[in-house]
């Protein structure tokens, strides 16, 4: 089949669709495959790619990502992270300035796992809070205060920051039996976490109130007695303040059986771009951002559903095109990853 990009050319699904699956999920740069298809014996420029790569997105995946998100948007629980991203041609910004890529994804014990990618010239607070909107469920951040903005929400903060920053502590002084044993409380919530995951939220929800909240209390009993004693300019020192300003929110998981103990969801989900980042460095222009944030979105959410992420872009450039979804954007339901019909259809082996 074929899939008209351009009205001056013209592109099979199946090459469009491996050029996306290389660059966002194999990480090879453009340039390396415009060099790939030379050996083969085909002209195929990295403009030309980008080029179908920022018309796919236009046309298809992003209006396929706004259904992923109003999805996402009704799940009680999400994660979000951030990581700069470079654009060169981003208007009113300084040429050492970084842009941000943010994502946001479903929690673990979600019904529907969706992840979301989207791009930003800014690291404000305010990007979140405008994209969220209205959302008033439990949101899963690390400690940086921007999200602070969120005021709707349910705030639970990462006791895996909390570990590092004492493991920190620990790389600095190994003599020094303070760190250490904050980081043992730590491991040992995490311990007894693992061995709730394949609960029910409610039996999660009530073990980790039997098990895990003793813990806890413990820790910031034992916290108060020792964290005064600490010179507060130490890594240490940092260790604790770190973990005290965010206190209220550490402890907001215990509110929801499905509620996570870390932010790690989300920091998996934007390891691929860091990953894909440091082969292509860079975005060229803003327009060439959004279609990467649409790509990573669908390149992630296949994964969290576990499908075939070359056979799932296959099947939504083959489709896409003869959906009416601009009228009818309820259609879309029908190519969302944990439909029956695309579960048989991708399902990774």
């Amino acid at each position: 089949m074929r899939y008209q990009l351009t009205h001056q050319s013209l592109a099979s699904v199946s090459t469009a669709a491996w050029v996306i699956y290389q660059k966002y999920v194999n990480a090879v740069p453009l340039y390396r495959q415009e060099k790939d298809w030379e050996r083969l014996g085909y002209v195929l420029s990295r403009t030309t790619m980008a080029n179908w790569i920022i018309r796919c997105s236009e046309d298809y995946f992003s209006k396929f990502v706004e259904r992923l998100k109003t999805e996402m948007l009704k799940e009680k629980i999400l994660h979000c992270d951030e990581t700069y991203v470079k654009v060169l041609k981003e208007r009113n910004v300084s040429s050492e300035s970084k842009q941000y890529m943010w994502v946001y994804r479903t929690g673990k014990h979600s019904d529907r796992q969706i992840v979301i990618y989207d791009y930003n010239k800014s690291r404000s607070g305010d990007v979140p809070k405008k994209y969220l909107g209205d959302y008033n469920g439990f949101v899963h951040t690390d400690g940086y205060a921007g999200y602070n903005k969120l005021t709707k929400v349910t705030h639970c903060n990462c006791w895996a920051h909390v570990r590092r920053k004492f493991h920190e502590a620990m790389v600095v002084n190994s003599e020094d039996s303070i760190a250490r044993v904050a980081r043992d409380y730590c491991d040992k919530l995490f311990e007894i976490e693992a061995k709730l995951d394949s609960l029910t939220t409610e039996e999660r929800f009530n073990k980790r109130l039997m098990q895990e909240k003793p813990v806890f209390e413990a820790f910031w009993s034992w916290a108060e007695k020792v964290a005064p004693t600490v010179l507060p300019k130490t890594q240490l020192g940092k260790a604790f303040e770190y973990a005290f300003k965010r206190r209220e929110y550490l402890g907001n998981y215990f509110k929801n059986g499905d509620c996570a103990i870390s932010n790690n969801a989300a920091e998996n989900a934007i390891r691929p771009f860091t990953v894909g980042r440091k082969n292509w460095l860079f975005s060229d222009t803003p327009m060439g951002a959004k279609a990467s944030a649409a790509i990573y979105s669908i390149v992630e959410t296949a994964k969290a559903n576990r499908l075939d992420v070359f056979k799932y872009f296959e099947l939504l450039l083959t489709v896409l095109p003869s959906m009416e979804f601009l009228t009818n954007p309820d259609i879309l339901e029908e190519l969302m990853p944990w439909n029956i019909s695309v579960q048989k259809i991708c399902k990774a082996t």
